[in-house]
């Protein structure tokens, strides 16, 4: 986190400091279904990323999608400087050396992806958000859909699962439809409901599913004329990979979107350039536990001169890992 007490001078001198040493930030999006993770190099270029869905808000999921980071850096933990968490379990992170709020995490990834986005528009797991982002690039105005799963990703997945339909197949076969089925309902237990007795009705599936993209495309359209149209508009989020979704909501708002080719690490990638940020300002964090290996260490080093030649140290390298008194 910045030093309120370092000059700018200060802050110049250790950002030239670091500048001809390869460091590296971790930013993590603790989602509410899917773990995202990025690692940058100190010059600002994605060295590895990670997507992870293994349930509701699982840390499971989070360390594997870091995993995958790093191991596509082709770094481990140890050589991650700073690391900043967003998302739902944000706070349950011990690696982060702070934590931002989905909004700006969203909005900074989005922007560095589209730099002329005016609006962004996420709908992942469990909630949707429409940003609307300044001639600076900064948050102006949003809206978020967080106390319901209405128009999200659960809520269509909720809706595959009644319709007996893979979630990865739900989009490109609601492509096809060829009769507008209106689906009002927008709680997913009451839009379940709905759809099976469409189908008891014998009314094709393909069509149902038409409707159901087609009711999260008004529903979204509705958060975004709260914040104003504005254009260019990017979507980012699970659901910006699904394309009856992009094609309903392009449909209903008027616009043509702006598709990331990795929709789904926009907020990671936010993250890790408020970490890159602090690493350029504050240099890289000495964390409490990396102290405590230093001072064990020094101690045990303490301990063999002063006992020597009495006794000996077993070593790993130049670590001392056990004290063996001679007789």
């Amino acid at each position: 986190m910045t030093n309120p007490s370092r000059t700018s001078e200060e802050a110049s001198a250790v950002a030239h400091a670091y500048s001809d040493v390869t460091r590296f930030v971790l930013g993590v999006d603790f989602g509410s279904t899917t773990g995202k993770a990025v690692v940058l190099d100190s010059d600002g270029v994605i060295r590895g990323s990670g997507v992870s869905a293994e349930g509701a808000v699982s840390d499971v999921g989070v360390k594997e999608a870091m995993a995958q980071a790093l191991a596509e850096a082709g770094i481990a933990e140890r050589d991650v400087a700073r690391a900043v968490a967003t998302g739902y379990g944000r706070r349950m992170l011990d690696i982060a050396d702070r934590t931002i709020t989905e909004i700006t995490c969203h909005a900074r990834g989005a922007v560095h992806l589209v730099p002329e986005a005016r609006l962004v528009l996420d709908i992942g797991g469990q909630d949707s958000k429409v940003i609307a982002i300044d001639e600076h690039g900064l948050v102006a105005q949003f809206q978020m859909n967080d106390r319901c799963a209405a128009g999200t990703g659960k809520f269509l997945e909720t809706l595959a699962d009644a319709m007996n339909v893979e979630l990865e197949a739900m989009g490109p076969l609601a492509l096809g439809a060829q009769e507008d089925v209106k689906v009002s309902a927008m709680c997913a237990t009451f839009a379940s409901t709905e759809v099976i007795g469409l189908l008891a009705e014998g009314v094709d599936k393909v069509d149902i599913l038409g409707g159901v993209h087609a009711a999260v495309a008004k529903r979204t359209a509705g958060m975004v004329s709260r914040v104003g149209l504005r254009e260019p508009m990017v979507m980012t989020g699970g659901v910006a990979r699904n394309p009856a979704a992009v094609a309903h909501l392009e449909r209903e708002l008027g616009v043509t979107l702006i598709l990331p080719d990795a929709p789904q690490l926009a907020g990671a990638l936010g993250a890790a350039l408020f970490a890159l940020d602090d690493l350029r300002t504050d240099g890289p964090r000495v964390r409490d536990g990396d102290d405590q290996v230093a001072q064990e260490l020094a101690q045990q080093e303490a301990d063999l001169a002063n006992c020597a030649p009495a006794c000996k140290g077993s070593r790993v390298g130049s670590v001392p890992l056990t004290l063996e008194r001679k007789p």
